[in-house]
């Protein structure tokens, strides 16, 4: 038992130490062309420091989540840039 709880806190601690996690983008949130421009700047800057800029068709919009869920946290994404720049890929997408 004693050994179970120390795995467990041991799992526990892990997890907080991996660090803030982007909240979820679960759909479209900002229409306005500006918000879309910022998302766009946004995903031209900070992603293009770490690798070349996907692009945007190559994912749909629940494709676009769980990349941005996994790399927001990575290019250090407040919550509002998370969501302008799936706004903006997924408008990009509709056009």
């Amino acid at each position: 038992m004693k050994k179970v709880i120390l795995s467990i806190a041991a799992g526990s601690a892990f997890l907080v130490s991996c660090g803030p996690k982007s909240t979820a983008v679960t759909g479209p949130k900002y229409t306005a062309s500006e918000q879309l421009v910022q998302g766009k700047t946004i995903f031209e800057n900070s992603c293009s420091r770490c690798h070349k800029l996907p692009d945007p068709a190559k994912h749909d919009d629940q494709g676009w989540i769980k990349t941005l869920s996994r790399m927001a946290p990575k290019a250090k994404l407040s919550d509002d840039q998370h969501q302008m720049v799936y706004d903006y890929l997924i408008s990009v997408n509709k056009k």
